[in-house]
């Protein structure tokens, strides 16, 4: 784990002060840069030492064998597994024939800072060699938002006591090393080369690498090249090989003299592009980002993150931490999937190997709400990638004797990639979050052509699954049997409230948009007959409820399940999938994730307060958070049902997951979903925000730290300004027309907010809010808040 403050708490950087050698792989996931396209992780400029190289592309992957002990029907047979590709952010230093490796010698500074309005990463070392040469090494490392292929790194040297021999040695480096496999399956399967030569070409200032893989068939080609500003007589040459190319640059610097080097880097892969039209493309790319340069793209890319932060930003007062981890998220959340076009967002984005690089439902229930609101073009190509593995979804509703579409638990390009276990293989659950993330992508954007053209089709075939899933009981009840919700620790149980309600919302959704499109819906083979009987399973959906006990069941007959002995379970058997078996989890009431809480959230239309108040205090006692994905939702409906301290520590624990390494697996890659989830936190939570039958509304108020909350939404096609204060809010258009209207419900009271003037209405004070939940012995929040300052 990260220790406390490992960084130093600052509105728009995150910033390393020293080279902590103990937490080198979790920075380097801290670090990391993508743009959705092309990932790289933030290891050292000089590749060594390191905690995990990584380079990747979205969607690059290798195929690998799913081994069971025994076969069973409708098993998947094969996995795929993000792949470490061509490493280019490689610039070794020699000083004097002593190479620059910050673990010999002495290291007098070292910083390097991630610039969240810039975009870049930036390093300073003032290093002392073996032989006492100092040298000073600044640079500073892009991925381009607004060149999708492009990266670009500016490395410059200066001598400081006097003259130095200079080596640099630029490379791209193919079927790198890697650290051994962890044995947490959370991680990803290490791949030992997996990458076939096909081309090696070498220039005098620079080279490129094609390769293969060997069983899914990808290819891979990577460039580079360089410009080199330094004294007389600077020499520059190539040499390559099939898994790498190097250039050398070599000069002799005075004191005080520098050598820059700008290094232009590019990446191309297809599984249908010959090796020549790879081989042109990647050239093309370089010959782009020559064409505007290093000052060129560094400026681009401000230019890019100002529109982003302007339509995106959230200001936190009162606990500076929470506001720096959010910006930090919402930079990793649009890294993830500004660029991604047409292909997933997984759940680590391109920051590390974890999860084997998968998409999950993180995807649509956590990080799209926030790219809904905040960059809605990134989820229209989210959105359209999940309607291009349609095909693949049919398949597998075949395969498990199904109608319409069974999407992946866990995928890169489509098939199913999870082994069969029950909490990802009954995981229907899947459906209803895309079905309803195409629902809100359309509400808040009123992009009926999208909805036509491919939210007709989704919607479809994800309620054909539920009618053919489901069933009526004898009384007329709609049943969904054997399903695993969120909760993986209550697997294959029947009527998973969460499932059925978000299902519920399918099938009406589906229902509604058939009769908007009906000549289409024809052609798709909806009758009016399939159409009803949608509607007849949403009206008549089964939502459990123990009277006795006055709370909604997470499963049908949860309440009466034995208790999880939470007083003998020591601190150390956390998380607990990793120390008792699933038998003995799936029979008891612990609750690895929010679940019904979930439900509470985006369903929350289907429960009364009172409702909502007892089962938060009945769900929190045995929720243990043995998942990222969970705190963020808890603090969610804590504000809601009136525990804004509760909320506020969740927040926290959702926000500083990475920057503070809480589940100490952060070197794997970031968290995408806890990093959106601060994001929703503040904003479903203390601002309220809800989004139930295309109505927008907020019903904000702060906990006792936070003396303002601003944050803005994309509502159909205007900017919504929401400043909340302890006593009032405000609501404001920007960057609209005299005759744009928003209208909104700020808790009770329904508002017209113009671009002429804002509108200022009073936060109502709150109810009681009755006895503070508890949680199980030990699983409180991680991070409380800091004691005040006197």
């Amino acid at each position: 784990m990260i220790r406390e403050r490992a960084y130093p708490v600052e509105p728009w950087h995150v910033r390393e002060t020293r080279l902590d050698m103990d937490v080198l792989a979790q920075s380097e996931s801290v670090f990391a840069l993508s743009n959705g396209h092309v990932g790289l992780r933030g290891n050292l400029d000089e590749g060594e030492p390191h905690g995990l190289p990584g380079t990747y592309l979205n969607s690059f992957y290798e195929l690998r064998p799913l081994p069971y002990a025994e076969a069973g029907y409708g098993f998947p047979e094969s996995g795929q597994t993000i792949v470490n590709v061509t490493n280019g952010k490689l610039i070794r230093l020699l000083v004097d024939d002593e190479p620059l490796d910050v673990r010999y010698g002495e290291l007098l500074a070292h910083e390097r800072i991630l610039d969240l309005r810039a975009g870049t990463l930036h390093r300073e070392v003032h290093w002392r060699s073996p032989a006492g040469r100092e040298v000073k090494v600044r640079s500073t490392r892009l991925v381009s938002f607004t060149q999708r292929s492009v990266a670009a790194i500016s490395y410059e040297v200066e001598a400081v006591d006097g003259p130095l021999r200079l080596i640099v040695q630029s490379e791209l480096v193919a079927n790198e090393s890697l650290p051994a496999q962890s044995k947490d399956p959370r991680v990803a399967a290490v791949l030992e080369s997996p990458l076939q030569a096909e081309e090696e070409l070498t220039t005098p200032d620079g080279g490129q690498l094609i390769h293969r893989t060997k069983v899914s068939g990808l290819r891979v080609a990577a460039a580079m090249e360089h410009e080199v500003h330094g004294p007389d007589h600077t020499t520059i040459e190539s040499e390559g090989y099939q898994d790498w190319v190097r250039t050398t640059i070599a000069c002799v610097l005075k004191p005080g003299e520098k050598l820059r080097v700008v290094k232009y880097l590019t990446y191309s892969w297809s599984s249908r592009r010959s090796l020549p039209a790879l081989r042109d493309q990647v050239g093309a790319a370089l010959a782009g980002a020559r064409l505007d340069g290093w000052d060129g793209l560094h400026r681009e890319q401000r230019n890019y993150l100002d529109a982003f932060w302007d339509a995106s930003d959230v200001l936190v007062e009162g606990d500076p931490e929470v506001q720096q981890a959010v910006r930090f998220g919402l930079f990793h959340v649009l890294q993830a999937g500004a660029r991604a076009e047409q292909r997933p967002i997984s759940a680590k984005g391109l920051t590390g190997p974890g999860y084997d690089g998968h998409a999950f439902w993180d995807t649509e229930m956590f990080v799209l709400p926030v790219l809904t609101y905040t960059q809605p073009s990134a989820v229209r190509s989210a959105l359209q990638w999940r309607h291009s593995t349609l095909d693949s979804a049919r398949e597998r509703a075949e395969t498990l004797n199904l109608r319409g579409a069974a999407f992946p638990w866990r995928t890169i390009e489509g098939p199913e990639s999870s082994g069969y276990w029950p909490a990802g293989t009954a995981a229907f659950h899947i459906a209803a979050d895309i079905a309803d993330a195409m629902r809100r992508y359309v509400m808040v954007t009123g992009d009926t052509q999208m909805e036509r053209e491919i939210g007709l089709e989704l919607l479809v075939e994800t309620a054909r699954l539920w009618r053919s899933i489901g069933h009526h009981d004898r009384h007329g009840q709609f049943h969904i049997d054997g399903v695993t919700g969120p909760d993986e620790y209550t697997a294959v149980k029947n009527d998973n409230i969460y499932t059925n309600l978000m299902a519920q919302r399918n099938l009406l959704a589906a229902a509604e948009v058939v009769m908007r499109y009906r000549d289409d819906a024809f052609h798709l083979g909806v009758t009016d007959e399939e159409a009803a009987s949608w509607r007849d399973a949403a009206t008549s959906m089964h939502v459990p409820y123990d009277e006795e006990l006055g709370v909604h069941q997470q499963v049908e007959g949860f309440t009466r399940l034995q208790e999880w002995d939470f007083t003998h379970t020591p601190a150390e058997k956390y998380p607990l999938l990793l120390h008792y078996p699933y038998f003995e989890l799936y029979r008891k009431q612990v609750v690895k994730q929010a679940d019904l809480v979930l439900a509470m959230h985006w369903r929350g239309d289907a429960f009364t307060p009172e409702q909502k108040v007892r089962n938060f205090l009945y769900y929190e006692r045995r929720t243990v958070r043995d998942s990222s994905l969970s705190a963020c939702t808890q603090s969610v409906l804590a504000a809601e049902v009136g525990h804004p301290e509760l909320a506020h520590t969740y927040l926290r624990e959702a926000a500083l997951m990475d920057l503070h390494d809480l589940n100490e697996n952060t070197r794997d890659g970031v968290h995408m979903a806890s990093l959106a989830g601060a994001w929703l936190a503040l904003v479903s939570g203390f601002g309220g925000l809800r989004d139930h039958h295309g109505e927008l509304s907020f019903a904000p108020r702060l906990s006792s730290r936070l003396s303002r909350l601003e944050f803005s939404l994309q509502w159909r096609g205007l900017s919504l300004r929401v400043d909340v204060r302890p006593h009032q809010t405000t609501y404001s258009l920007r960057h609209g027309g005299p005759d744009d209207v928003v209208e909104l419900r700020h808790h009770d009271q329904v508002l017209r907010v113009t671009c002429d003037e804002p509108v200022t209405v009073p936060v109502p004070p709150a109810e009681p809010s009755g006895p503070a939940p508890e949680q199980p012995p030990g699983r409180s929040p991680l991070l409380r808040l800091p004691e005040r300052e006197q």
